[in-house]
């Protein structure tokens, strides 16, 4: 979540001026991928009308496109971004939220950007109802939740055996699916998940802790609608989200390639 460093500027897609010193190497981006496949887009769209189209503007539509693809909303994009020159590792580590966030930080987190209690609930199954982690990730919350090798009580237990089946203390292991069972489409199933206290992160639970994302919770794992509402609603706060720190006019550049300043 680009925004919650500088904003939506593609920062994130640069490589490191120094070894390991870009937001890409920091540690809540170590499971990012699809980096070459924005470095494609960008490749081609150069060919056609070159310094017109930036980074930022094709992440931006590359992230609703794949959300469409996997059977999720479609939503109107805006475009016009410029992109950013700076990317540091320190800053990502610093202000994206961590997997280890209570509700109280996630939302001190989304309101300093503008963004309400509803916005999180639906803006976190957005970003866990596709893709994968790492058992690092989800190591304290297995062995170490209050540093007296504990589990975290918020975890079901049959969920939290069969997850250590897989992830050992060290933080060794697979990939885990964010949302297990229906990690490739875009859905809500992620709420019947964390209504059933099998989600998957720290963060995940603790929209549990919160009147106003607990009913949102509620809401879309019970409602027969629950699938038109959230797509519904994740489009509107998409684009919130897309509009927080943009760079226009004469601030930042078009990047000639997207890793690269240039």
């Amino acid at each position: 979540m680009c925004i919650f460093l500088k904003g939506c500027e593609a920062s994130v897609l640069l490589d490191a001026a120094e070894e390991g010193d870009a937001e890409k190497d920091a540690s809540p981006n170590f499971s990012l991928r699809g980096y070459d496949v924005i470095d494609d887009v960008k490749s081609a769209i150069e060919k056609s009308c070159p310094g017109v189209v930036s980074c930022a503007d094709i992440l931006a539509l590359a992230a609703r496109d794949a959300v469409r693809l996997t059977g999720g909303s479609f939503w109107k994009a805006e475009t016009g971004r410029r992109d950013g020159r700076i990317s540091l590792s320190k800053e990502a580590d610093e202000n994206l939220p961590s997997s280890n966030f209570n509700i109280a930080q996630l939302k001190q987190n989304f309101a300093s950007k503008g963004l309400t209690k509803k916005d999180l609930a639906v803006l976190s199954a957005g970003a866990h109802t596709i893709g994968v982690a790492s058992c690092f990730v989800i190591t304290d919350r297995l062995y170490n939740f209050t540093g007296r090798s504990d589990t975290d009580p918020a975890l079901d237990p049959t969920f939290a055996s069969e997850l250590k089946k897989k992830c050992k203390p060290g933080g060794g292991g697979p990939f885990l699916e964010l949302d297990q069972g229906s990690s490739t489409i875009s859905d809500a199933h992620f709420y019947k998940a964390v209504r059933q206290n099998r989600g998957l992160l720290t963060t995940d639970a603790a929209l549990l802790n919160d009147h106003v994302t607990r009913a949102y919770v509620n809401r879309q794992s019970t409602s027969a609608a629950a699938g038109a509402t959230f797509g519904r609603d994740f489009g509107e706060s998409m684009v919130k989200m897309g509009e927080i720190g943009v760079l226009t006019g004469n601030e930042g550049e078009i990047r000639k390639r997207c890793a690269f300043v240039n």
